[in-house]
């Protein structure tokens, strides 16, 4: 038996949350195009007969301009400390000699895996170039190629993985798949419906705290506050007439009923606290 703690490291957009989702083969982290999506560790268990893979999706590696991103930062940090396994995903589109300075300053003391995603949307050309520069770095014990998106080079990774695996026994029992609750990701399925829905700034200044979440006999009744930096983004939020805000609960409910398998009723309101981001009673108040 195999098990382990495989952690992804990358920067932002390079596509992590899309990798976890296709390693676990179930959608438990949350993606947008939009940088700076994920801003909590989101543990996945993949458990099967011979391993058990403790998966972490991480936020995208940044330089931290307030408290929000130092908590953001603090969950790489962890991650960094407990894993058997390390996955850096590589936007191969991305700037090699940057990309390659944020990985050699992870200081990493287990084997890793350089996982060049995107491979493809470019030639055979440009993916051997690519392997060929991560493979001569220190870091590196394996360079694999894959389209997280299309899930292709997936098997070859998790062959890859359970091979640098140590040897031990399962961690967690075999039917969890996280060691989130689900009220976590209610909130995160609002939250990414926010990043769908809005433009420019409110998914940056937006959180999502579920307040309430009962199952009932025919259904489950969810409460959830979403949390704005400023009085004029309210407005924005709720649109004219209350538009935004009822097509916001629309695609919010479709998912979280697809992910909990069970009728949802869902209400949403809309609370100013003005530079929540900065506050750290707030912040934990938040989940972060």
């Amino acid at each position: 038996m195999k098990s382990g703690f495989v952690n992804i490291f990358g920067k932002p957009n390079a596509g992590k949350s899309t990798l976890l989702n296709a390693l676990m083969g179930e959608k438990l982290a949350i993606v947008s195009p939009k940088v700076q999506t994920t801003r909590h560790r989101i543990k996945g268990i993949l458990t099967d007969k011979n391993y058990q893979i403790i998966f972490s999706d991480t936020p995208g590696i940044i330089e931290p301009k307030y408290k929000l991103h130092e908590k953001m930062m603090k969950a790489v940090k962890d991650s960094l400390e407990d894993a058997d396994v390390s996955l850096l995903i590589v936007d191969i589109k991305d700037d090699l000699e940057e990309t390659d300075k944020i990985f050699s300053g992870l200081y990493l003391k287990v084997p890793s895996i350089v996982v060049l995603n995107k491979a493809d949307i470019v030639g055979k050309i440009k993916v051997e170039e690519t392997k060929k520069f991560f493979s001569e770095k220190k870091y590196c014990k394996k360079v694999i190629a894959v389209s997280a998106l299309k899930k292709t080079g997936i098997d070859k990774l998790l062959n890859e993985i359970i091979f640098l695996l140590p040897e031990g026994e399962p961690f967690y029992n075999d039917d969890n798949l996280s060691d989130l609750p689900m009220k976590f990701f209610v909130g995160e399925i609002i939250r990414e419906k926010i990043f769908y829905l809005y433009q420019d700034e409110i998914p940056y200044h937006a959180t999502v705290l579920v307040q309430e979440f009962k199952e009932k006999t025919t259904l489950t009744k969810i409460s959830a506050d979403i949390i704005l930096q400023r009085e004029t983004q309210k407005g924005i939020v709720l649109g004219e007439g209350g538009k935004m805000i009822k097509e916001l609960g629309i695609q919010a409910r479709k998912d979280i009923e697809a992910f909990i398998g069970r009728k949802v009723f869902l209400e949403l309101f809309v609370k100013v606290r003005p530079k929540w981001r900065d506050n750290e009673m707030q912040l934990k108040e938040y989940g972060y």
